[in-house]
């Protein structure tokens, strides 16, 4: 019988990210705590800057993407916001969604398998994935149960279950 196998990755959908900046957008548009404060969001590139004139307000202005993104069920590890830092008049901060599994959190993932999971699992670190084998379906399974577990810091999605 040939081996089973799933890939771990840490992927987030841009289309889904697009839907809460605009939601959120919206929402800070409309609210009247933000009526005066010129706070705005947006995205170019890969980047998120969130502005606005007092930095407890464009905390709250991250705050509002962040329901967004839980709304469109996005984890909240794939955003990597920075500090609110000033900006001659305002405050800002730098966010960017974080793609891909680095190659310290996939040692890392990769050690927890070893250690903790099923003894006839095999992984193997791919790029900024990583594949998981195994002769049994369970022990997959029971891998998959261990890491969502895990509190690691990083989003995963398990595909590619063959």
């Amino acid at each position: 019988m040939a081996d089973s196998s799933f890939d771990i990755v840490s992927k987030v959908d841009s289309m889904e990210v697009q839907n809460a900046l605009g939601m959120a957008q919206k929402e800070i548009a409309q609210r009247y705590d933000f009526k005066g404060v010129d706070a705005s969001l947006e995205m170019s590139g890969e980047k998120i800057l969130m502005k606005a004139n007092a930095e407890e307000r464009v905390k709250a202005v991250l705050e509002v993407f962040e329901q967004k993104l839980i709304k469109r069920n996005i984890s909240l590890r794939s955003l990597d916001a920075g500090k609110p830092f000033p900006s001659g008049k305002e405050y800002r901060i730098e966010a960017a969604m974080k793609q891909g599994i680095s190659s310290e959190d996939a040692k890392k993932i990769a050690k927890i398998i070893r250690d903790e999971g099923p003894k006839s699992i095999k992984s193997q670190i791919q790029g900024d994935e990583l594949r998981v084998q195994s002769k049994s379906r369970d022990d997959l399974q029971a891998v998959i149960a261990l890491l969502k577990g895990k509190d690691l810091d990083v989003a995963l999605q398990f595909v590619n279950m063959r």
